[in-house]
């Protein structure tokens, strides 16, 4: 009898242990199921860097992408109302090249302008976390481009995407959440080809989306300026940016040409500072670099025609026909073809004549290229008087040595 109720006694006990773990077991799963990735709060990092740039948890965000880079940032609003870069996220993988997406299947990362609303917020993605672009947009569309399910999500992994770490898209998803529950109604993300330096445009102005680009980089200088997110509308097929319509009801439409608008006076009056000084920039760099290929040319010609084939030449890239001219000094734009502005393709030669020269400032392709993104000067005036206007050194002054 006392063998039977010590048998019973330990399998009473069994069984009582057998449940305890199962409960411990459901204990930990029900902690991680409320601790969800999607609910998971920024990092302890973020939050120390959102108090010393006296930044709210849940205040209004904007996201800034740069393929050439592979670089994320995050802008956050301060106190103040303007926004300050929190952090810059290296991005894991994006796919295609520099350029616009056009077709579904192209495998192609996206580039302009677009919206996120809470809906497009994927908290069950096969990516660990993500949240869609919203592509194709209004441009996109106008310009009949298609495509879908473009992210930013985890996994490191993209095929038409911007791809983070599943660390970095904790951080990210987190910040957006939180905006959202502040009462942001969506945030901008902005996707560049490059940061839109006079370097970098100069650098990529043989290429085929330079026209493009430079409507991008309006609404990246408009940014810039004001550090608030611009207000971004479409009309005749092309993004423009803090648009105020003179005429009331007047509306922008995709494919219809554009009312006449003006931009506010502050922020016209800095913008078309910002595109003078990026305009003089960009013309400095090209003459140098016609001037370096000049040299080149004549030490070739020097040596004999075997080291000719070492002189720099114009990518076979076809140089765009035109560019987007700059918002007139006054705050009204007309929406009038005039916007646009014909340009001689860029190309450099291979020798120069004599009268190249004599006088190194004439004649110069760069002139064309500078006069075609900002209107400067009075008509008829010299390209001597241009070279000395944005600084360009005394063309009988010593020449210094081409850098390599």
């Amino acid at each position: 009898m006392k063998k039977k109720l010590e048998s019973a006694y330990a399998g009473t006990m069994k069984k009582l242990a057998v449940l305890a773990v199962a409960g411990l077991l459901a204990g930990c799963q029900a902690s991680e199921f409320t601790d969800a990735k999607h609910q998971r709060p920024v990092s302890a990092d973020l939050q120390r860097k959102m108090k010393a740039e006296n930044m709210e948890k849940t205040s209004p965000i904007l996201v800034r992408i740069f393929k050439e880079e592979s670089e994320l940032e995050i802008w956050k609003q301060t106190r103040d109302g303007t926004y300050e870069k929190l952090d810059t996220f290296d991005i894991c993988k994006w796919s295609g090249k520099l350029g616009p997406k056009f077709k579904e299947g192209d495998r192609q990362a996206p580039e302009g302008f677009y919206t996120v609303t809470p809906g497009l917020m994927n908290p069950n993605s096969n990516y660990y976390l993500s949240f869609n672009l919203g592509y194709p947009n209004k441009f996109d569309r106008a310009h009949e481009r298609t495509g879908s399910h473009l992210m930013v999500h985890g996994a490191c992994s993209s095929r038409g995407c911007y791809a983070m770490t599943d660390e970095q898209m904790a951080d990210i998803y987190a910040l957006a959440r939180d905006s959202f529950m502040g009462g942001q109604r969506d945030f901008q993300v902005q996707a560049f080809p490059f940061r839109m330096t006079p370097e970098n445009m100069a650098r990529h102005r043989h290429n085929e989306h330079f026209e493009f680009w430079q409507i991008l980089k309006e609404g990246y200088d408009h940014f810039e300026i004001a550090k608030v997110p611009p207000k971004i509308d479409v009309c005749d097929s092309r993004y423009v940016f803090n648009a105020q319509p003179t005429q009331r009801g007047a509306k922008f439409s995709p494919r219809i040409a554009c009312p006449d608008y003006q931009l506010p006076e502050g922020i016209a009056v800095a913008f078309n500072k910002k595109q003078q000084s990026d305009a003089q920039e960009m013309a400095k760099i090209i003459l140098a670099e016609e001037e370096s290929a000049r040299r080149k040319a004549a030490i070739a010609a020097f040596f004999g025609n075997d080291q000719a084939d070492e002189a720099p030449v114009a990518t076979d890239t076809p140089a765009p026909t035109s560019v987007a001219r700059s918002a007139p000094a006054s705050t009204t734009v007309a929406s009038t073809p005039s916007a646009q502005a014909t340009v001689a393709p860029l190309a450099l030669t291979a020798q120069p004549s004599p009268a190249e020269t004599a006088d190194e400032g004439s004649g110069s392709r760069a002139f064309g290229f500078f006069d075609s993104i900002f209107p400067f000067g009075q008509s008829g005036e010299s390209d001597k008087a241009k070279v000395a206007q944005i600084g360009t050194p005394d063309p009988n002054a010593p020449i210094p040595a081409a850098k390599p």
